[in-house]
């Protein structure tokens, strides 16, 4: 059933394909989508975690002997690969296509981290060899990012988009609790100089497992229409019919007034995406600067700092640690997948503002209580958890905004500047969190600073509440005009 057709003029296409994904309902292959993609999370979740936990390891002399400063330059390298991977690959998935990025972008990222494990010691050149596999790794993650939540976005009918990229984004949590647990286990099991190699295997080992799942999926069609490849278009939306009708769905004819035009232009750079935001959508930009910004503070100063509170105002022993860490992963993870759905159902602007405000203002209690001395290390976790089943549903929903309110043409370099925006900011958080706690002598700094994070999740709620965009529901092309549109009625801006 080809519904993609010239349009008058030789150059413009009239296509429905936008309008035949919105369609449909819930197949086994949005299943593999889901699970073939989802795992760019939990890769990243794994990565962060591991390194972290293996960092004291790779100081001691029976393993590489690094300085502290050394190791502390591994999360730095890691950070700086991902934002140089999203804004590298980003540019490349817009003009070469979904498909083609996150197969590549997993190729680097297996590479990586693969030759991390291969590290022999702490040389000039062993060094390089270190930082170097650890930017590729973070690169190919980075990449991950802007390639991934592009085609799952693109591929997902209307009313499940919500749901499904906040869900995707929250196992990222997953990859932590698999982190937290793996090295646990190897540190105490294995040999330290093996441990370490083999916890740095855990992420390639899960990412060799959905390879063959990437390889037979198709290249979004909207990607595809959107770039004058109408032939291609139509055979991919095909495969994601059958699938459909191979289900037990009955496909109705699609309204040919849903058709859209396009006339397919020269790919987009980022000057074009600065033209963009800052031209047509002001407003927009502002919104998803924020969001991400204030997520990605509050994450990084209380996940990287979590395991220093506990030992040192709580007196948690450090090889105890990570089991806390775990209950708190499960919190995150739980929060996008019991509540992500909603997103779709009562609106982005409600739930998004809803979770920062919510979270920002439980942790304002928490903090008061922390001053207190009510809390120990349990009532301190139970308190972070409840906290961010709320904040990372909010924090998801910020990749799922920047993602969804801007054209198919720029979308993945638009995710890449804002993912790269929130790294730069969120990098603050650790270090000045780290300064407030300091040697535990007092309290009263870490409380002025929990107070300062729920205030800047509280600013991200109340920006959202003021110019947040319903999407829920709506056509991505209904969301955001593509720029090679061609329409008479007005173009979507602010």
């Amino acid at each position: 059933m080809a519904q993609t057709v010239p349009a008058s003029g030789s150059e413009t296409i009239r296509s429905l394909i936008p309008a035949r994904i919105d369609r449909l309902n819930w197949s086994p292959l949005h299943t593999r989508i889901v699970m073939a993609l989802g795992t760019a999370w939990v890769l990243d979740g794994l990565e962060i975690t591991v390194a972290s936990s293996l960092g004291p390891v790779l100081a001691e002399q029976e393993t590489l002997g690094l300085s502290s400063t050394q190791v502390g330059l591994i999360a730095t390298i890691y950070l700086l690969g991902e934002v140089f991977g999203a804004l590298f690959f980003g540019r490349l998935s817009d003009a070469l296509g979904r498909r083609n990025l996150f197969i590549v972008t997993l190729a680097v990222y297996l590479t990586g981290n693969a030759l991390t494990a291969l590290t022999w010691g702490n040389s000039a050149a062993a060094l390089v060899f270190l930082y170097l596999t650890r930017f590729i790794a973070g690169a190919g993650i980075g990449g991950e990012y802007a390639a991934i939540n592009s085609a799952i976005d693109e591929m997902m009918p209307a009313k499940y988009r919500g749901r499904v990229d906040i869900g995707v984004n929250g196992t990222y949590w997953g990859g932590a609790i698999i982190g937290t647990l793996g090295t646990y286990i190897l540190l105490n099991n294995v040999e330290l100089n093996w441990a370490w190699r083999i916890g740095f295997l855990l992420g390639p080992i899960i990412g060799l497992a959905i390879w063959g799942l990437r390889r037979h999926l198709p290249e979004s069609p909207r990607w595809l229409v959107m770039h004058g490849r109408e032939a291609e278009a139509e055979e991919n939306i095909a495969r994601i019919e059958q699938a459909a009708e191979a289900s037990g769905q009955t496909l109705a004819p699609v309204d040919e007034s849903k058709a859209i035009d396009i006339r397919p232009t020269e790919p987009h750079g980022y000057l074009s995406l600065l033209r963009v935001l800052f031209r047509v959508y002001p407003a927009r930009a502002t919104l998803g600067a924020t969001l991400m910004i204030t997520q990605s503070f509050l994450y990084n100063a209380i996940f990287f700092t979590y395991t220093l509170v506990l030992t040192t105002f709580y007196g948690v022993d450090e090889k105890a640690a990570p089991l806390y860490m775990v209950a708190f992963a499960i919190g995150n993870l739980i929060g996008p997948l019991t509540i992500g759905r909603l997103f779709d159902t009562i609106g982005r602007r409600k739930m998004i503002s809803g979770t920062y405000l919510l979270s920002g203002l439980l942790l304002a209690i928490t903090a008061f209580l922390f001053d207190a001395g009510a809390l120990n290390a349990t009532t301190q976790t139970i308190a972070w958890s409840v906290i961010f089943f709320f904040a990372s549903a909010g924090a998801s929903s910020a990749y799922l905004t920047v993602s969804e309110i801007f054209p198919l043409e720029i979308r993945a370099q638009a995710i890449a500047v804002f993912f790269a925006i929130a790294q730069c900011f969120g990098a603050i958080g650790p270090v000045f969190y780290g300064a407030l706690i300091g040697e535990g002598e007092d309290p009263g700094r870490l409380f002025l600073g929990f107070l300062i994070g729920a205030a800047v999740m509280a600013v991200g709620g109340i920006v959202e509440a003021v110019i947040g965009i319903d999407a829920e529901g709506k056509s991505l092309e209904e969301v955001a005009t593509p720029l090679s549109a061609v329409t008479t009625r007005p173009r979507a801006t602010g």
